[in-house]
C-alpha cells in the first residue's frame, strides 16, 4: 500500500504487527480525494497548520481502526483522556465501555425517545457502519485556523462529507453535510497527545442526516451490508 501523506502510523515499517480493527489498514484514497477537491485552506509544507492538521488526521485514523490501545502511537494510552463539551473526561478503557467508535463523540443529554443516533444503544462497528454507509466518500477534516502551538494545541476544525448512503431510516440527499468545533490537544515532552478537549454541537452533523424520506428497513439493510465500507472513514 502506498504511503499516506496525511497520516503517520498507517503504512509504516512499525505497523507490521498492528491489530487493525476490520481487518487491514484502511484505505483513505476516497477521502484524500474529497479533503483536496474541498478543503478551503491549503497550509504551506512545514507550517504548524499543517503539522496540527496531519496530527488530528493521525489520530484520527489511529483512534477509529486500531484495535490494541498500545499501538495507537500518537497518544500516550496510559495517560491519554479525551472530554466532549465540557462532560467529565474519560481513558480509553472508559471510552470503549461508552461503545467506541463514534458513540463518544456523539454523547447527548437529550431524552432516549429523541434520540435519532442513540451511542448508549451502538457498538464500535455500528456506528462506524452507519456513517460509512452514510457517507461513502468519507468524511473529510481540515484544520481553519491554529491559535496555539505544543505543548497546548488550541485549533477550530471543519468536518464535512456528502450524504449518499443511507441513515438511520432516512434516504441519501447527496448534500454536503457540514460540522464545525474547536479541539485541544495537550502533548507532553514525547510530542504525544495525553489529554483532547472538544466542543461541538452535534445537532450539526445529525441535521445533516435526518433531511432525507423515510427509508423502509430492508432497503438501508441492503447499502449497509456491504463489506468496502468497512475499509473506508
Amino acid at each position: 500500500m502506498d504511503h499516506d501523506k496525511y497520516r503517520s502510523h498507517l503504512n509504516d515499517e512499525g505497523e507490521k504487527n498492528t491489530i487493525w480493527r476490520f481487518g487491514a489498514p484502511p484505505n483513505y484514497d476516497a477521502v484524500n480525494k474529497l479533503f483536496e477537491e474541498g478543503r478551503t485552506k491549503v497550509w504551506p509544507p512545514g507550517s504548524l497548520e499543517e503539522k496540527v492538521q496531519n496530527l488530528v488526521k493521525t489520530w484520527e485514523m489511529e483512534i477509529f481502526h486500531k484495535k490494541s490501545f498500545d499501538d495507537n502511537k500518537s497518544i500516550d494510552p496510559k495517560k491519554y483522556t479525551v472530554s466532549l463539551n465540557g462532560r467529565q473526561a474519560v481513558n480509553l478503557e472508559e471510552k470503549r465501555k461508552l461503545g467506541g467508535g463514534y458513540n463518544f463523540l456523539l454523547q447527548t443529554s437529550l431524552p432516549q425517545k429523541l434520540r435519532v443516533y442513540n451511542p448508549a444503544e451502538e457498538t464500535a462497528d455500528s456506528s462506524h457502519i452507519a456513517f460509512t454507509t452514510a457517507f461513502p466518500r468519507g468524511f473529510a477534516v481540515e484544520i481553519l485556523q491554529v491559535y496555539s502551538g505544543p505543548p497546548v494545541i488550541v485549533y477550530k476544525f471543519r468536518h464535512w462529507g456528502y450524504m449518499e448512503g443511507p441513515f438511520k431510516g432516512h434516504a441519501p440527499t447527496g448534500e454536503m453535510v457540514e460540522l464545525f468545533g474547536i479541539g485541544i490537544f495537550e502533548l507532553d515532552e514525547q510530542e504525544k497527545i495525553i489529554k483532547i478537549e472538544f466542543f461541538y454541537d452535534r445537532g450539526e452533523l445529525l441535521g445533516g442526516l435526518l433531511r432525507g424520506a423515510s427509508l423502509d428497513s430492508s432497503t438501508e439493510a441492503a447499502v449497509s451490508t456491504c463489506p468496502i465500507l468497512r475499509s473506508t472513514g
